[in-house]
């Protein structure tokens, strides 16, 4: 019976995963017109449900298999850059996330989670951003440093923003046919 459980959770993994790279391939557009390369997408509202329904571990293991697939399909152009950027930012929302929804299962507990979590990939991204995005675009680090206030931190805490808004709406029902589908 617990074998049985794991293929099931495993499976539930692997479709949310798949989703996470559908929905870009559907919805993403620039948010900034100075930093075109800067995507709004939803990936992570699967990601997100399938923390909150697993923990913060089922998160980070769908969220790096839906940034390698993403980064070798619809998002191909921006290569290792792309997936690392999505590791970073979409770990550490939802290892933030999950462990606060872990420790307070409610829906203020979500709520606060989600918070944290915007707050949390926002500010990593701002650090990721002067170290990575310099060797990767081959620009000098006052370039992105200059960047930061006007847009990196705006985009990463709208992208966050709406997505955990989209999750705190979609978590309930999804979670009822996770669990349907779950006990089945």
């Amino acid at each position: 019976m617990k074998k049985k459980i794991e293929i099931r959770k495993l499976v539930i993994l692997a479709i949310m995963a798949g989703l996470s790279v559908a929905l870009v391939f559907v919805i993403r557009f620039p948010i900034f017109p100075q930093a075109p390369f800067l995507e709004y997408d939803p990936a992570d509202i699967p990601i997100l449900i399938v923390t909150f329904a697993f923990g913060p571990l089922s998160g980070l293991v769908v969220t790096l298999v839906a940034s390698i697939v993403q980064g070798l399909t619809v998002s191909a152009s921006s290569g290792f850059y792309g997936i690392l950027m999505h590791v970073i930012s979409t770990g550490a929302f939802v290892l933030t996330a999950g462990l606060i929804y872990r420790a307070k299962k409610s829906f203020p507990g979500a709520c606060i989670a989600v918070v944290c979590g915007v707050v949390a990939s926002a500010a990593v991204m701002a650090a990721a951003n002067l170290v990575i995005t310099p060797l990767f675009m081959g620009v000098p680090v006052e370039v992105v440093r200059n960047m930061l206030l006007p847009v990196i931190i705006p985009f990463n805490l709208i992208k966050a923003g709406i997505n955990g808004a989209f999750c705190l709406l979609l978590y309930k029902p999804a979670s009822m046919l996770i669990e349907k589908t779950a006990k089945s």
